[in-house]
């Protein structure tokens, strides 16, 4: 009985053996075509995204609204209001195409930092008196900025947007990201308050006393050493008749109206934007102490009482 079993069992066994070889065949081919697949299929060009190609056009347009600063006021305050819009307009994109990517929003926030601390940079300097003020502005807008993304990504998770604040953290926050309407509005009116006040460096006597003619006794004298009307064309461009005097001459020339206005409805905004800036630096600084803490307390390094 037992041989027969025996000659059962091999019979039974030689059987499958041509099952599970083909069974293992398939697996294997299986397993190729999906090799040769991941092969053939083409990766995504992250960065030719069409919300990162607008994002690179920002660069472009701020960099040469830079180029334009120092002398050409009009220039200069249309290619950077429309690096600005341009900032809208990339949310839209990757909305559209569904092409929304860490990068994309990491470049987009960079640009911004990047751009505004240009533009204050230049105020500092048109009027040195207020530097401190502005210095301090640039200095807020990074910390805050940088301790909030950083919060997020260390305590959120490395796949949680900054602007994704739970209301019940702060509903200050939470409105102003989550809300597209009020973060436009937000960020436009605290750009358009810089660039009125950069054309008031060129167009108000009140704010730049140097704009004014000098006095007799006194020629070629700045009341206000710094400003950007500060030295005369003669000394800076060996003909008086060259296109830099001319746009310099021209722009020390601008009405202050249209400024004035603009620096006056958009300096609220400006203000309110500069102090949700101090809570998102608050409140990231408590979520990091709040990580910490939690951390201690799993190391067990927690302090002893004494």
């Amino acid at each position: 009985m037992s041989g027969v079993r025996t000659r059962r069992q091999r019979m039974e066994s030689e059987e499958k053996e041509p099952d599970e070889i083909v069974a293992n065949g398939s697996a294997k081919m299986n397993g190729t075509l999906k090799k040769m697949e991941s092969v053939i299929e083409p990766t995504e060009n992250i960065f030719l995204f069409i919300p990162n190609l607008i994002g690179y056009s920002r660069i472009f347009l701020a960099i040469a609204s830079l180029y334009f600063m120092p002398l050409h006021p009009r220039s200069c305050s249309l290619l950077y209001s429309v690096s600005c819009l341009l900032d809208a307009l990339d949310g839209i994109a990757a909305r559209r195409y569904n092409q929304s990517t860490t990068f994309g929003a990491v470049l987009d926030m960079v640009t911004d930092r990047c751009t505004t601390s240009c533009l204050l940079v230049f105020l500092s300097s048109a009027w040195p008196r207020w530097a401190i003020v502005f210095q301090g502005l640039i200095s807020l807008d990074l910390a805050s900025h940088y301790m909030h993304m950083y919060a997020t990504l260390k305590m959120g998770g490395s796949d949680q947007s900054h602007k994704k604040v739970d209301s019940s953290r702060s509903w200050i926050l939470h409105m102003y990201y989550t809300n597209r309407t009020v973060l436009f509005i937000f960020c436009a009116l605290n750009e358009l308050f810089f660039i009125a006040l950069y054309l008031l460096s060129f167009s108000s006597p009140l704010l730049s006393p140097s704009l004014l003619a000098p006095s007799s006794n006194q020629p070629g004298m700045s009341t206000q050493p710094g400003s950007p009307a500060h030295p005369s064309p003669s000394a800076i461009f060996v003909n008086p008749w060259s296109a830099g005097a001319l746009e310099m001459a021209r722009a020390n020339k601008m009405d202050s109206t249209v400024p004035w206005i603009l620096a006056v409805v958009s300096c609220p905004v400006m203000a309110a934007k500069q102090w949700i800036n101090v809570i998102q630096l608050v409140k990231a600084s408590r979520w990091l102490a709040e990580g910490d803490v939690a951390n201690r307390r799993k190391q067990g390094l927690r302090k002893k009482k004494t």
